[in-house]
C-alpha cells in the first residue's frame, strides 16, 4: 500500500519540476493549466455581496413608495386647501371627456349659480397660517423693512403671538381717538335698588390740543372741512355728536381760508365745555365690572395710524383686502378696574334659521335670528395692564372638547372671575402685542366650516389699572354665493358714494350729519 502513493507523490514532484524548472519535456508530460482555487473566504464575501444588493434593492424601493405617497397627499392638499373650482390643467387648457372615435363628448352647459360660486372662489380663498407645532416662531412682513415674529401659542384653536404688532406711540393714538370719538356702556348692570345704571358717558381726558391734533389728518396744521366730515361717518359714540361737529364747522365756515389753525380751533371750541358726567358715590363703589367701547371707522379720510392698522391686519391674516375692509368696524374697549369679560366664543354656528348680520341684506331671506360670523379675531393690547386682565383660553388644546367638561367641581370654567387661573392659557396683556386666532374651521373647500369649540376665551378681572384692547375682526358669510352678492353690493355702493363725492355740492349743517 505505501509503494502507490510514493509513486503518485514522485509523479507531482515531477510535474512541479516542469512547470517551475523548465527542465521537462512538454511532449513526454502533459502539464494542465494552473487553476487557482479561490479562497472560502473570497466566496461567502460574493454571498454577502448578494444579501446587501438585495437589501439595498428593497430600501429604494420603499423610499421611492413613500416618495409617490408625498406627491399625493401634496395634490390633496392643494385640492381641499384651494376647492375645486381653483382645479386646471397645468398648461391651462379645460380638460374634456372624449368618445371612443375621439370627438368631444357634449357637457352640460353649467348654471349661473355655478358659475357664480366658481368665480367667487377663485377671487375669494380662505388661506390659513400653519402653526406647525407650540413654541414655533415664523417671520411675518406686516411693513415695510420690517418684519415681526408670530409665535404658535395653541393648535386648538389655531393661535398667534405677534409682539410689536403697534407701537406704544401707536397705541398711545388709538386710546385718544377712541376717547375724543367717546365710549359706551357695553351692557347695563342693574344695583342693588332695581334700578339700572346710566348709559356711560364719555371719558375724555384730552387737552384742546390734542383734540386738534387728532382731527388734523394730514399733520398739516390746519383744520379743514373734509377732515372735520371724516370724523361723523363712525356711528358709535358720545362726544363728537352732531351738535360738536356742527359747532366746529360754524366756526371753520366763519373763517375766509377755510381752516382752523390751532388759535382759531382754541376760541372755536373750549374742551372744556364739555366735561365728563360724574357717577353718584353710590354708584361708583357698587359697580365694579366697567366695560365701554366704540367703533372707529378705518376707511379712506380716517386716521393714518387706524389705517395702518387694518392694512397690516390684512398682511397678517393673508386675506383678500376687500374681505377686510368690509367687514365690520373696529371695536376699541376700555376695562376699569374689576372688568372682565365671562369665557365667550367670538362667532356663532349657522343654520338654517340664522343669517349672518353683515350679509343679511345680500340674503335677500326672512330669518328669525341675526348672528355674527366673525371667520378669524385679532385682538390688539394698546396698553400693559398692572395686575389681571390676562385673555384666558379655557379649554385650548384639550383633547376632546365636551360642553359638560366646562363644569368641574360645582365650578363654571366659563366665570372668568372664579376660574380665570384655571384655564389652560393664559397671555398677559402687553402694550403693541397681537393675538390672532381662528374662530372657525375649514371645511375642505378652502372656505369656512364650523365653529372652532376651542377657541372659547374670556377676559380676567382686572385687579390694578385699567386695560385698553381693539378688536379688529373678518366677517366671512358660510355661503359662499351670499358673501360674493354681499361683495358685489358693498362695492357698487363704494362706487356711487365716490361718484356723488365727484359732483359734492355744499350742504347745510343738518343735511350733513343727519344719518348720524
Amino acid at each position: 500500500m505505501g509503494e502507490p502513493q510514493e509513486d503518485v507523490a514522485q509523479e507531482e514532484e515531477e510535474e512541479e519540476g516542469g512547470d517551475f524548472g523548465g527542465s521537462g519535456d512538454a511532449s513526454s508530460s502533459y502539464v494542465p493549466p494552473y487553476r487557482p482555487t479561490l479562497p472560502a473566504r473570497e466566496r461567502l464575501h460574493i454571498q454577502k455581496s448578494n444579501v446587501c444588493s438585495r437589501a439595498y434593492f428593497v430600501v429604494v424601493m420603499v423610499f421611492f413608495h413613500v416618495y409617490i405617497l408625498n406627491v399625493i397627499a401634496l395634490l390633496l392638499y392643494v385640492h381641499y386647501n384651494n376647492g375645486p373650482g381653483d382645479l386646471a390643467s397645468v398648461d391651462g387648457s379645460s380638460t374634456e371627456t372624449v368618445a371612443e372615435d375621439g370627438s368631444p363628448l357634449p357637457h352640460a352647459a353649467p348654471t349661473d349659480q355655478v358659475l357664480e360660486m366658481n368665480k367667487y372662489r377663485q377671487s375669494y380663498s380662505l388661506p390659513r397660517i400653519e402653526g406647525i407645532r407650540v413654541g414655533h416662531v415664523q417671520r411675518v412682513s406686516l411693513m415695510p423693512e420690517k418684519t415681526h415674529e408670530m409665535k404658535t401659542l395653541s393648535l386648538k384653536p389655531l393661535l398667534f403671538e405677534i409682539p410689536g404688532f403697534l407701537s406704544e406711540e401707536e397705541c398711545r393714538v388709538v386710546v385718544q381717538l377712541a376717547q375724543l370719538k367717546g365710549l359706551t356702556e357695553s351692557q347695563t348692570t342693574a344695583s342693588s335698588g332695581g334700578e339700572q345704571q346710566e348709559p356711560g358717558q364719555p371719558l375724555l381726558v384730552l387737552t384742546t390740543d390734542e383734540v386738534f391734533s387728532l382731527l388734523d389728518l394730514d399733520q398739516d396744521g390746519l383744520l379743514q372741512k373734509q377732515e372735520i366730515v371724516s370724523h361723523s361717518r363712525s356711528q358709535d359714540g358720545t362726544w363728537l355728536s352732531p351738535d360738536n361737529l356742527r359747532q366746529i364747522l360754524t366756526g371753520l365756515e366763519a373763517q375766509q381760508a377755510g381752516a382752523l389753525t390751532l388759535e382759531d380751533f382754541r376760541l372755536v371750541f373750549d374742551i372744556f365745555k364739555h366735561p365728563a358726567k360724574q357717577r353718584s358715590s353710590t354708584l361708583q363703589g357698587h359697580f365694579q365690572r366697567r366695560s365701554k367701547h366704540t367703533r372707529m371707522y378705518q376707511g379712506p379720510g380716517s386716521h393714518h395710524v387706524l389705517h395702518s392698522l387694518r392694512n397690516r391686519v390684512t398682511r397678517l391674516a393673508r386675506l383678500p383686502s376687500p374681505l377686510v375692509e368690509f367687514s365690520e368696524p373696529l371695536q376699541v374697549i376700555r376695562y376699569e378696574q374689576g372688568g372682565f369679560s365671562n369665557a365667550h366664543h367670538d362667532s356663532s354656528p349657522a343654520h338654517s334659521e340664522t343669517t349672518c348680520a353683515h350679509t343679511r341684506l345680500a340674503g335677500n331671506t326672512s330669518t328669525l335670528t341675526e348672528i355674527k360670523c366673525r371667520y378669524l379675531t385679532v385682538m390688539v393690547y394698546l396698553n400693559s395692564v398692572v395686575e389681571g386682565g390676562e385673555t384666558t383660553f379655557p379649554v385650548a388644546d384639550n383633547r376632546t372638547y365636551e360642553q359638560e367638561a366646562l363644569v368641574q367641581d360645582g365650578t363654571d370654567l366659563t366665570d372668568t372671575r372664579a376660574t380665570c387661573e384655571r384655564g389652560n392659557l393664559r397671555v398677559k396683556p402687553t402694550a403693541g402685542t397681537a393675538l390672532l386666532w381662528y374662530n372657525h374651521l375649514s371645511d375642505g373647500r378652502g372656505w369656512m366650516g364650523e365653529v372652532d369649540e376651542y377657541s372659547l376665551h374670556g377676559g380676567c378681572p382686572v385687579m390694578l389699572g385699567e386695560k385698553w384692547v381693539a378688536n379688529s375682526w373678518v366677517n366671512v358669510d358660510p355661503d359662499h354665493q351670499r358673501q360674493a352678492r354681499y361683495q358685489r353690493l358693498v362695492a357698487n355702493e363704494q362706487t356711487a358714494k365716490s361718484g356723488r363725492e365727484e359732483s359734492y355740492h355744499p350742504l347745510s349743517h343738518s343735511e350733513l350729519h343727519q344719518d348720524l
